[in-house]
């Protein structure tokens, strides 16, 4: 931009070079030394105005006089740019004689051809389109791209001591500072604690070392490996592996032997039909018949130097394979009662499930699984039928489950088979129901279908005395349960630090089948102490003091407890 000089009451700007402002009447000859600058024509002064001017300016450059008939205050102009009261100057001839053609802003004037997408801006005798791109949170337009922004770099993430920010794309995180050497991390609390690199580095020792870990850091111990004769350590120190004495020549196989490894030791083979005698080191016919009895003929087996031969007994023919005699079958006659089975040379009778064969060896009778069976057949009751037997299950609570054996629970609330009133709350028990009902004490408002809360209290002492919240619970067990249980746990939620309980059981105990164990300061439980041998239902009232900043409040939990048979 230029600056506005100021003598008398004109004033003049020097747009893209510079003024200087001398005395009056001080000749501008000395000031032509300055790097581009040249004096007026005049050589020494210009009357404006009646006031002698000394003006200097530089080579092409604008210059624009306005007279002080405006009263402009001095703002600021661009090059080639003039106001409508602009009058013209003597000087302005000759000042204006060094400038170039003026330029056109095509963005003001919109003669520009850029796109609706697109910014235009103006450059020296032409304009250019710059496209527009729009970058969404935590990036910053490059280039014509959007890259990420480093907010840590940038010093505008916000991490706070004891944090370190770490750059992610599009945002940042602060983690806290590690704080413990190398081979320790900290835990929860913020101590360090030893890292076991053996558990937590996949296989941080190569094959054949075993991993011991030390304070903060582990080492790598060799594994000492005996290896049995036959036998020798592998490459990598890990196992031991066979040695294959036919391919490293250590064997002692005799000419036209052959030499087979095996794992540990070798043999020397003969050929088909011999094996080699290692006493007498010669190789002597192999008796297939001994060696295989029963695998390579049918019947019978006669050998035969190098090799062997089959034969059939009386009743049988050798069939085609040389192998395999046919049989004559007897079944075809219906000996047996049930089902007839050939063999060779013969026959047997078999008994289909649930009948067995009698000692005719012919004749099948009916089984009695139910008086028979060692187990347990049937989780109810037993009924024998022809060949088979079948479950029972109780008639009242009860259906035949798919495997046929066990009796599942008839859910009696869900299906809609009990006989509660609309006041009342089914619960379902194993082989039966219960029909409860809830009801909140005076002072008391029901909130839920299990809850009531109090109203308010008179005084201090029964506010301290007086539940807050009255809770009921449905709780069923069977009589096999393992003894003793834990079978309730109560605390206050959320708990906080300084909490003490006291935990009782008010009512419902008489027969001491219950207990209250205190597991932490904020944490107690409910215990089933005795067997019970019978199915049987209690109803137990266990009360929770909650010392909380030097003041009692109590909380009552009413469980109903089911005691029922075990499952069948």
């Amino acid at each position: 931009m230029g600056a506005w000089w100021r003598s008398g009451l004109d004033r003049v700007l020097l747009s893209g070079g510079s003024g200087v402002r001398v005395p009056l009447g001080a000749p501008c000859n000395g000031l032509a030394s300055r790097p581009g600058c040249v004096p007026s024509p005049s050589g020494l002064t210009s009357c404006v105005a009646g006031k002698c001017v000394c003006v200097c300016v530089c080579v092409c450059v604008s210059v624009y006089i306005q007279g002080h008939a405006t009263r402009s205050r001095g703002r600021r102009l661009g090059p080639l740019q003039t106001t409508r009261r602009v009058r013209p100057h003597p000087l302005s001839n000759v000042l204006l004689s060094h400038c170039p053609p003026a330029d056109v802003n095509e963005c003001v004037t919109n003669t520009h051809s850029c796109q609706a997408s697109e910014r235009c801006l103006n450059t020296v005798g032409s304009f250019m389109c710059e496209k527009q791109t729009t970058c969404p949170a935590g990036h910053q337009l490059k280039n014509d791209a959007c890259v990420d922004v480093d907010e840590c770099a940038a010093g505008s993430d916000g991490c706070a001591a004891g944090f370190e920010c770490q750059n992610t794309v599009g945002s940042f995180s602060c983690n806290p500072r590690q704080r413990c050497f190398t081979g320790f991390t900290q835990d929860a609390h913020g101590n360090c604690i030893d890292i076991d690199e053996c558990v937590s580095v996949e296989e941080p020792c190569n094959s054949g070392f075993n991993c011991i870990n030390t304070v903060g850091s582990y080492t790598c111990q060799r594994k000492i490996i005996l290896c049995s004769q036959g036998y020798h350590v592998s490459e990598d120190g890990a196992r031991c592996v066979d040695v294959d004495e036919c391919h490293t020549g250590v064997h002692r196989c005799g000419e036209g032997q052959i030499c087979q490894n095996l794992p540990g030791t070798y043999r020397c083979d003969c050929q088909t039909g011999y094996q080699y005698d290692m006493i007498r080191r010669v190789c002597v016919d192999v008796n297939e018949c001994w060696r295989y009895p029963g695998r390579l003929c049918a019947q019978t087996c006669e050998n035969s130097p190098g090799s062997y031969r089959c034969s059939c007994t009386a009743g049988f023919t050798l069939a085609y394979d040389g192998k395999n005699c046919e049989d004559v079958n007897e079944c075809n006659n219906n000996p047996c009662s049930q089902e007839c089975a050939n063999i060779y040379g013969s026959y047997q009778c078999y008994c289909r499930q649930g009948f067995y064969l009698k000692e005719d060896g012919h004749t099948c009778e009916d089984i009695d699984e139910c008086s028979q069976s060692i187990g347990h057949l049937c989780a109810f009751r037993c009924v024998n039928v022809p060949g088979s037997y079948q479950c029972a299950c109780p008639p009242h609570g009860y259906s035949m489950s798919p495997n046929g054996r066990t009796c599942r629970d008839i859910d009696e609330c869900s299906l809609g088979a009990h006989n509660c009133s609309a006041t009342e709350t089914c619960y379902n028990i194993q082989g039966s129901f219960r029909c409860l009902s809830f009801s909140c004490p005076q002072n008391y408002r029901r909130v839920s279908d299990t809850r009531c809360e109090r109203i308010s209290c008179p005084n201090f002492m029964d506010c301290q005395n007086s539940p807050l919240r009255i809770t009921y619970y449905q709780l069923s067990f069977q009589t096999n349960i393992l003894i003793p249980a834990q079978i309730f746990r109560i605390g206050p939620s959320p708990a906080y630090s300084g909490d003490n309980i006291i935990i009782s059981i008010t009512r419902g105990n008489e027969e001491n089948y219950f207990s209250t164990r205190k597991l932490n300061a904020f944490t107690g439980a409910v215990y089933l102490q005795r067997q019970v041998r019978e199915p049987r239902d209690f109803l137990i009232d266990v009360e929770m003091k909650l010392l909380r900043q030097g003041t009692f409040t109590t909380f009552l939990a009413r469980i109903y407890v089911f005691i029922t048979t075990h499952s069948l």
